[in-house]
């Protein structure tokens, strides 16, 4: 197992300039890769609407996709910062390197998350109070979607009987499992593809080189979501005369992989520049193969 460096918290602004800038090295590759991922959501979503019957299926394949093509993203990312080019083929590395197994194990975190999370809105919250909870959303949405402004009186008769105090507690825990989520699967990628490092042992390495680097991790999050933020709204000013022109579905669809034409690539240079700086990589040389007698999770 590598030790992890202790950067300063500068360094998670220099994560996200660095997948800016591998991103404008190879704009049209690495661009596209990402709008090739955005396009087989979007796929998978429209095949979900049409197909009730096979929806479950089809998001939760939709859901394990995620990590091997992200995997594939970093991989395309590392040939361009060591000067070759961003094939198409790369999103797919992960199975020509094996590593499938290992990058679904980073779904785990998430799965287990949300059943925690599942599980606490029940004790805090309680099943009768839960489902009150729901037809007071219904309410409101019915009001918003008739064009009424409920009054402060109104909205207070409604929220009034619900336990307010538990419910931002369990909101509360919820941000504080999705941080923990986010920084054990933060350099899990990167450590499985390059470092041939187990899925699990990555997470556990990832955990650990993020909570060493919290500092830099809290920047980094905070100026990646203004980043993203940043994009969304561009590709909105973009969308709305297509939206003009040629109507809803086009615009949506041109939104979604500019989208993620942008962000995706960005994302992968940006945990790339992470792995690089926090184990010592360098220009993004791997650590040789570990060997391994049996399959690693």
């Amino acid at each position: 197992m590598d030790t992890s460096r202790k950067l300063p918290a500068s360094a998670g602004a220099e994560w996200v300039l660095g997948g800016w800038a591998l991103l404008r090295r190879a704009p049209l590759p690495l661009g596209s890769l990402g709008a090739l991922w955005g396009l087989f959501g979007a796929l998978l979503l429209v095949a979900a609407m049409a197909l009730p019957a096979l929806a479950a299926v089809l998001q939760l394949l939709l859901a394990l996709a995620g990590p091997v093509l992200f995997g594939g993203l970093v991989w395309a990312v590392r040939e361009v910062a060591q000067g070759r080019p961003a094939l198409p083929g790369h999103l797919l590395q992960g199975a020509r390197e094996g590593r499938v197994p290992q990058l679904l194990a980073t779904v785990l975190p998430q799965v287990v998350a949300g059943l925690v999370l599942g599980m606490l809105l029940l004790v805090l919250v309680g099943g009768e109070q839960l489902q009150r909870l729901v037809e007071v959303r219904d309410e409101l949405d019915a009001m918003a979607r008739s064009g009424a402004q409920p009054s402060p009186e109104e909205v207070q008769a409604l929220v009034g009987g619900l336990p307010a105090g538990r419910i931002l507690l369990w909101l509360l825990l919820g941000v504080l499992a999705a941080a923990g989520v986010a920084m054990t699967v933060f350099l899990a990628v990167p450590r499985i593809m390059f470092d041939h490092r187990g899925g699990l042992a990555a997470m556990g390495d990832s955990l650990r080189a993020a909570w060493r680097n919290l500092p830099a991790v809290l920047v980094f999050f905070l100026l990646a979501g203004l980043s993203l933020a940043g994009v969304y709204f561009a590709v909105a000013l973009v969308s709305v005369p297509v939206q003009l022109l040629l109507g809803p579905w086009p615009a949506a669809w041109l939104a979604q992989l500019l989208f993620t034409g942008v962000v995706m690539p960005v994302l992968a240079g940006a945990v790339f520049t992470a792995w690089s700086q926090v184990f010592g990589r360098g220009a993004g040389v791997a650590a040789p193969p570990q060997p391994s007698g049996s399959i690693e999770v």
